[in-house]
């Protein structure tokens, strides 16, 4: 189950015209819905199923089972053979094992999901942290045919984290934790984060940051702090400025560690589309007026936004069941 050297790309196959057609399963575990796609050796989704997610072990596993099942009995995939099934959820994942731990946003504790779904839908499983299926789903659909080159994700969500592919490797690091850079305390303020540290970059380039600090009206806060800010609140305006440099502080990292030819922004907050991507790009500007070195490298060319209904999650977690 192991995929530390699994390249982000499938090698080319072929079949001649009686061959049964091969596809693979990839499966997005989020916080509020599952999302499983069906994909040829091309990945071009042939077939899709949405279903709110369970929280707990039990219901999770009750709800990924039911979207596989309605997924698997889809008309269009009837005479096409399964070659294998990947999972990308939160948390901590040994991806030699597909144990998943500590995905809060599910309910998880600890669970043998890798195991477990082998066993129930009989195909080879494996199981990828969200976040780098999402790094590689954008890699591979993004990358304009330079799938073997370099890219950053950074995920701008309920919380911040990274992945990165290099070469056409997913980095994971010794313990799985690379990536998560939400968790620098380079947040410019002195609160507590729930990692335990304080000032983390979270507490303010995060769904959770902004609803921590702005208690303005509507569903989600975010869509409500940039309309204020628009109508010129001075609180709004802060929490938004905070908002565009710690992203941009992220944006500066990645550059920095990782320096990848593209740089995608993708998570809840991807929805407020232009608007960030012009507060973060300013940002970046500002940061590297007074440093040539930094304005050499032109990281703010470097970054767009993952394309709005663009599944890149399942996608790339049925690139990592290959």
């Amino acid at each position: 189950m192991t995929l530390s050297s699994t390249p982000v790309l499938p090698a080319p196959r072929t079949s001649g015209p009686s061959a049964t057609r091969t596809v693979r399963i990839g499966v997005d575990i989020g916080g509020t819905k599952i999302e499983a796609v069906a994909v040829d050796q091309d990945c071009n989704v042939l077939h899709t199923v949405r279903r709110p997610t369970g929280f707990g072990n039990d219901a999770l596993l009750s709800s990924l089972f039911g979207v596989l099942e309605e997924l698997r009995d889809a008309e269009n995939l009837a005479e096409c053979a399964l070659s294998g099934l990947g999972i990308g959820i939160p948390g901590t994942v040994n991806t030699e094992s597909g144990y998943v731990a500590n995905a809060v946003n599910v309910g998880v504790a600890g669970l043998d999901l890798g195991s477990l779904v082998e066993a129930e839908q009989g195909l080879p499983v494996a199981v990828e942290n969200d976040v780098n299926a999402a790094a590689i789903g954008a890699h591979y659909l993004l990358s304009d045919g330079d799938a073997s080159g370099s890219s950053a994700y950074l995920n701008l969500g309920t919380g911040l984290a990274a992945g990165y592919v290099g070469n056409g490797v997913v980095v994971r690091g010794a313990s799985g934790a690379a990536g998560e850079i939400g968790h620098l305390p380079l947040g410019m303020q002195g609160e507590k984060c729930p990692c335990g540290q304080k000032g983390c970059l979270e507490l303010i380039a995060s769904g959770s940051g902004i609803a921590r600090q702005w208690k303005g009206p509507g569903q989600w806060p975010a869509v409500s702090l940039f309309e204020a800010a628009l109508d010129g609140d001075p609180l709004a305006q802060a929490v938004q400025q905070r908002l565009f440099e710690g992203a941009a502080t992220a944006i500066r990292i990645l550059g920095l560690t990782y320096d990848p030819a593209s740089i995608y922004i993708g998570g809840g907050l991807n929805a407020l589309g232009q608007p960030l991507l012009n507060g973060i790009q300013r940002e970046l500007a500002r940061f590297s007026a007074p440093s040539p070195f930094l304005s050499g490298l032109a990281l703010g060319d470097r970054v767009q936004l993952v394309p709005p209904g663009l599944p890149i999650g399942s996608v790339g977690a049925a690139i990592a069941a290959d």
